[in-house]
């Protein structure tokens, strides 16, 4: 489409019939991200509330599309990395998120811990210079004052901010130790998300009867800073929350689940904050991944 007939289009952004803006609307949501800088460049010019409100709403439809259908994508088996999930969930609420500032932040926390790693030393070590790092050195912790609030869950305000949920934290956590091939994965408990440390070595070892986490060495909290803990301190977990003790509270999830939970907390923390809208779109971009 040429210029004269965007012109043609965004001067009946202001029609006060309906099915015509909707006409408009359409038009330009099937013009996908191209048209973008167009709209943006109306809006500046504009000092129409209605034609600027109208261009925001669909400005964020075109990009809220592109986001359900880069993450339908990456829920293909051979495409679940996990920073990249993570942003993806980041651009719902940061469209312009700068994945190359994220990718250095990351980056950075990752050498320190390499600088810091050798081949002669044990998992539990492994893990204390993590932690060292992650929350002596960076100083990530936490968010206890804000628990709930929505910032916790996106990856490029935990890496500006240094405080996250307990699962944002693990997510980073999570980046970091596997690109530097230590096998830390995510456990899907109840309430809290924890981490566990995979005995690699054993993998595909048939396990005793009756058990669970079989192949998993520790737990680890990134919430409390790292700390270390065994099976037993879940099942009073468990306990606690009345809870059966099933497999899935023991053992590694996948990314899938990772970002899908997520996706949970976001919807939960908008609810929370009174904002239904956005709960809802979170709901259909969870729904293009179950």
């Amino acid at each position: 489409m040429n210029k004269k007939e965007l012109n043609a289009l965004i001067s009946l952004l202001d029609d006060p019939d309906e099915k015509v803006f909707e006409q408009v609307s359409m038009k330009f949501l099937s013009l996908g991200q191209e048209v973008i800088p167009v709209l943006e460049d109306a809006w500046e010019h504009s000092f129409d509330t209605l034609i600027q409100n109208r261009i925001e709403n669909i400005i964020h439809q075109i990009q809220f599309d592109l986001i359900k259908d880069a993450l339908k994508d990456w829920s293909h088996p051979d495409k679940q990395n996990l920073l990249e999930g993570a942003m993806l969930i980041a651009r719902y609420q940061y469209p312009d998120i700068d994945f190359a500032k994220v990718k250095k932040q990351i980056d950075q926390i990752k050498h320190d811990v390499w600088l810091e790693l050798n081949n002669n030393i044990t998992a539990l070590e492994k893990v204390k210079i993590i932690n060292h790092i992650l929350f002596d050195v960076h100083n990530f912790s936490g968010n206890t004052t804000n628990y709930h609030a929505p910032q916790n869950s996106y990856i490029n305000n935990v890496l500006e901010s240094k405080k996250g949920n307990p699962l944002l934290l693990s997510i980073i956590y999570t980046i970091i130790a596997q690109s530097l091939d230590i096998p830390i994965y995510g456990v899907n408990l109840p309430e809290h998300f924890i981490l566990c440390y995979i005995d690699v070595e054993h993998m595909g070892v048939p396990s005793k009867e009756g058990s669970v986490g079989s192949n998993v060495l520790f737990y680890i909290n990134p919430f409390s800073k790292g700390t270390v803990f065994g099976q037993k301190e879940i099942d009073a977990f468990l306990k606690q929350l009345k809870l059966e003790q099933l497999p899935i509270f023991y053992e590694p999830c996948s990314n899938l689940e990772i970002v899908r939970r997520l996706l949970r907390n976001l919807i939960s923390s908008y609810e929370k904050l009174g904002y239904p809208d956005k709960s809802e779109e979170l709901k259909t971009l969870l729904k293009t991944i179950e």
